[in-house]
Order: C-alpha cells, then structure tokens, then sequence
C-alpha cells in the first residue's frame, strides 16, 4: 500500500507526502514549517512520525523550512552530495546524524519503501526526482524538469501513479511581465516543463499501469489549474487516449491535495 498527498505545490512552494503501511516520508519543504505542520494535521498525520525528509533540490521553494523542520523533530534528511554542498545555511541546521546522503541514479531504502533518485534536467547543482516502491506498487514524483529524457521515462514508466510537472503554459509565458531571460529559462531545456510536454509525456507512459496522474509545480503568473488540465486532456484525446480511462487532477498551491491510495 502506498499513499500520496500533495502538501503544497507550485512556484510559491512545494512539499510533498508519501506513507506505506509503517513508514511516513516528506519530500521537500518548500514552505514554513508552521504551515507544513499544519498541512499535515489536516491529513491527520503527526509531524513528529515523518522517518525522512528527501530533497529533489536546493531551490527555495523546496527547501525553505527543511533544516527548522529536522532540527525540531529529530528527522534524517535525504539529499545528494552536491545538493547538500548547495544548502549550507539549511545544513547547518540539521544535526550531523541527520546528514544522510545518497547517488543519484541509485537506489536506497527507508523503512519499506524502495527509493529511486533519478537525474533531471534543472538548473541546480544535481537535482533529482523519485520514483517510490512498495511491493509491487510504484509511484513517481517528476517537477522541475526542462524536458523528459530518456532516463527519466524508465525510471517513472510502469509507475501506478505520478506527480508530473506541468508548469507553464507557453503562450502566456511569452506575453507575462517576466524578463526576457527569465522566460527563457523557464522554457530552456533545464527550465520547467509546460502543460503540452506534460500531456505528451502522459501519453507516451499510458498503459496498463499508469492509473493516474496528478499535474504540479504550476506556475503562479504564467499558468492556471483549468489550463493545464484542459492542454493535458486534450493532448491525451489527440493520441487518441479516452480521458475516462485515466485520472488527471491538479494540486492545489497553497492546501493538501486529496490523498491518493495505491
């Protein structure tokens, strides 16, 4: 058994949360540890029974209340070596038997569940998503990516359910009051992914296994729930998938999502 809630996602902050039948994980805590904490009461879950936080990377909005968070509650912390090279201030905070460091492209474990870090194209020091076993049951969590390569497909390919990045919707990003190089980091190739990639990605992972997915990390000024939704369903009705047979829902920026049981 696997359960997935979105805490918080999009460019205003992110932290995720994923539980089997004994271990509770966070991944990123993109906002203050006041409103995680909160976040998680209203999924009834105690802050203080999180076995671990894992960081995909070193930006603010993923990492802003994560040393507050383990020092208070005595929780291991999961990054890779360059990424906790990245984060001094937030290292600092976070007890040295706390410092837990793993390879991407490496599998680990905590508690029952299986982690894979993968390798994503985003402008930090060495991002990574996750992909999430239990069992037979996988889950994938892909943001901050400026495209889909190969090695992200295998690794989130055959997973039951997925929190894919959907970031930006193109031609509100070329008219948004962002600077010139901004917007074109956005849609570079270690930017964000935009609605219609996301929907192309969904439908080349469409099968027996992929049940649902859930969009994310959407951007404050340059994206809105409905588009994104709409782009992906209508990219996923242009290769001729029927939206009754998959799950598409948005997460909601600033409260928990539903919580997704696998």
């Amino acid at each position: 058994m696997l359960k997935f809630c979105s805490l918080y996602s999009g460019s205003s902050g992110n932290s995720l949360f994923v539980q089997s039948n004994n271990t509770k994980i966070l991944i990123d805590c993109g906002q203050s540890a006041k409103k995680i904490e909160t976040a998680l009461t209203n999924i009834d879950v105690d802050i203080s029974n999180i076995d671990a936080i894992l960081v995909t990377h070193e930006h603010s909005d993923h990492i802003q209340s994560l040393g507050t968070i383990s020092k208070k509650y005595d929780i291991p912390v999961f990054a890779n070596f360059e990424t906790w090279e990245a984060m001094p201030n937030q290292k600092t905070k976070v007890s040295s038997n706390n410092i837990k460091i793993f390879e991407n492209d490496n599998e680990f474990q905590i508690g029952n569940l299986q982690i894979m870090p993968f390798s994503t194209p985003h402008d930090a020091a060495n991002p990574c998503g996750f992909s999430i076993c239990n069992s037979s049951k996988k889950i994938s969590i892909a943001t901050d990516l400026g495209h889909i390569d190969n090695n992200i497909f295998s690794n989130i390919k055959d997973s039951k359910f997925m929190l894919l990045e959907a970031n930006y919707e193109p031609e509100i990003l070329k008219v948004s009051r962002y600077p010139y190089m901004l917007k074109q980091r956005i849609a570079g190739p270690h930017g964000h992914l935009s609605n219609i990639e996301a929907g192309q990605t969904i439908s080349h992972l469409f099968g027996k296994e992929l049940k649902e997915v859930m969009l994310g990390h959407l951007s404050k000024e340059n994206n809105f729930p409905e588009m994104a939704y709409k782009t992906v369903a209508e990219e996923l009705i242009h290769n001729n998938i029927d939206t009754n047979d998959i799950k598409i829902s948005v997460a909601n920026r600033f409260a928990p999502s539903k919580i997704v049981t696998i």
